[in-house]
This record gives C-alpha cells, sequence and structure tokens, in this order.
C-alpha cells in the first residue's frame, strides 16, 4: 500500500525531476523517507539487474540514481559513486540492445557458416573456392550496434541523496558541480534541520528550488494498513482482524512512525508464535512494546 506520505514524496520528486531543481526533504527517524526514496527510484530492481546479463529486464525505464553517502565521504569519492551509479543505468538502458545485437550478429555467422563449400578440379586435386561475401558481414553489424549504442546516453534525470546530514561543505560543493554539469534534479534526503544548516552556504542554498517535510503516518493510515493485513516482510500474523482495542494501542505507541511499526508487528509475531496465541490482542502489542526501545508513551 502507498500511503499519502508516500504519493506526497512522489509528487515532490516529480516536480524537481520536471523542473531541474534540488529540492530538500527532512523528517524524523523511522517515518519511511530512505524507504520511499528506493522505493521511488526503484533501486532494489537496479541491484537486482546486471547490466551485462541476459533476458529480458523487468523494469527497462531506470532513471533515478539512489545513493547514500559513507561517513567519511571525500568529495572525489562522492563523484565517483554518483558516477558508477549513472554508469550503471546508462547500461542497463543498451542491455536490450545488446541483446539484440548479439541475436543479430549470431544470425549473420550461422548465416556464413551455412554457405556451400565450391571446389575447383585440377587433376586430382580439389582447391576451395572462397566463399562470396554476404552483405551486411559481420564486422559491418557490430560497427552499426555499436555506433547505435553510443547514441543511448544517460538516462539518469534525478538524483537522491539519503543521510544527507553526513555531508560537509566540500560534499555539498561536490554535489552542487554534478548538479551544475548536466540538466539533472537532486534531492537531498535528510533530518529536520538539515534546512537550517544548509542555509549557511549560500551558493548551495540558492539553488533549492522544493522543501518538502515527511510527516508521519495519519492514524486513519495505519488503521488502513492493519485492516489490509499489511506486515513487514516475512512476518506473519494471524489472518483475524485486530479489533477496535489492539489497533487504538498500535496507534498510541508507534505515533505512527513506520519503523516503529515495523519493528512492534515483528516482534508481535514472536510473542505469538512463542505462547501459541490464536490472535493479537492489547495485551500481545504491550508485550511486544516492552521489548522496543521506542521511548515514552
Amino acid at each position: 500500500m502507498k500511503t499519502l506520505e508516500h504519493r506526497r514524496f512522489s509528487e515532490f520528486c516529480d516536480a524537481c525531476r520536471r523542473y531541474g531543481y534540488i529540492g530538500l526533504c527532512y523528517g524524523a527517524p523511522g517515518v519511511g523517507k530512505t524507504l520511499s526514496a528506493r522505493c521511488y527510484s526503484r533501486w532494489d530492481k537496479v541491484g537486482q539487474s546486471d547490466p551485462w546479463g541476459s533476458g529480458p529486464i523487468e523494469d527497462p525505464l531506470l532513471d533515478t540514481v539512489f545513493y547514500t553517502p559513507s561517513v567519511i565521504n571525500a568529495p572525489h569519492r562522492i563523484e565517483s559513486e554518483i558516477k558508477q551509479s549513472r554508469h550503471t543505468l546508462t547500461e542497463l538502458a543498451r542491455r536490450p540492445l545488446r541483446e539484440k545485437k548479439a541475436e543479430h550478429l549470431a544470425a549473420i555467422r550461422r548465416r556464413d557458416e551455412e554457405q556451400p563449400t565450391r571446389y575447383w578440379k585440377t587433376g586430382r586435386r580439389l582447391i576451395p573456392i572462397p566463399k562470396p561475401t554476404l552483405r551486411p558481414t559481420y564486422g559491418e553489424v557490430a560497427q552499426d550496434y555499436m555506433m547505435r549504442e553510443l547514441q543511448i546516453s544517460d538516462p539518469t534525470t534525478l538524483i537522491l541523496v539519503d543521510e544527507a546530514d553526513r555531508l560537509r561543505m566540500a560534499g555539498l560543493e561536490q554535489l552542487r558541480a554534478i548538479f551544475d554539469a548536466g540538466a539533472i534534479g537532486v534531492i537531498l534526503i535528510g533530518m529536520p534541520g538539515l534546512e537550517k544548516r544548509l542555509a549557511r552556504y549560500p551558493q548551495f542554498y540558492s539553488r533549492i528550488g522544493f522543501v518538502h517535510e515527511f510527516r508521519p503516518l495519519a492514524a486513519q493510515e495505519v488503521r488502513q494498513l492493519l485492516d489490509q493485513r499489511w506486515a513487514p516482510p516475512g512476518v506473519k500474523l494471524p489472518e483475524k482482524p485486530f479489533d477496535p482495542e489492539t489497533v487504538a494501542t498500535i496507534i498510541r505507541i508507534t505515533g505512527g512512525n513506520f519503523r516503529l511499526l515495523n519493528r512492534l508487528l515483528t516482534q508481535m509475531e514472536r510473542i505469538l508464535e512463542i505462547n501459541g496465541l490464536p490472535e493479537a490482542t492489547k495485551a500481545v502489542v504491550e508485550a511486544a512494546r516492552e521489548s522496543l526501545v521506542i521511548g515514552q508513551v
């Protein structure tokens, strides 16, 4: 289920992409910023796709880089890692053409191999006659595809930078250089207060066109998730719907924090399994809450 906050975040990303702006997204820990960014960029599909592999690509329209700077993020490292990610997108965009090239060249090879060999007879000797050159030749086809591959340029139109709080001035300047070099959008994702820190760097801050606050889930959205039997990957909860008291307890404890909701439901599964309970109740939620470090409620 795509929540309202994810839809708002997607609209924000679309605007930064369309207008080629630097955008700033901030929100409290655990509200779902990273998850939404990975989902929007389809970066998990990029990681699962081999640019030099074979077979159809599940999603051939990959045009967004998701980048998380390391704790030690020298400018040259930021430049190199983003460049490598953009190169991966380029090679994925070229992969369908390379597959077509391989099929075409294989057909040319079979065509040439299937030409019958003819001979001159001179006395008792048979001398093979050189086979005629058929057009297009193997080399001509390979050269044509190589030129067509080079015409497929970098498809990147947006770069999402997660954990942007890690970046220092030099790193921000490197991102500004990448932004200035091409007509692409860049979005910095971080904690509340990031916007105030960036305001101290006028050259960078003046390029920020949109700001988006990523807020916790509303109580109604949490209810919808639970009503639809949503659960974290690998977690299986009883099919019986939660009663209103249980739902209210989950909402009160998590406060709309997506990460806490994920962890709470995971702990609830563990408690249900250990105790052999058939359904989730308020008592199960409270017991799961005691196993988590989530602050006062």
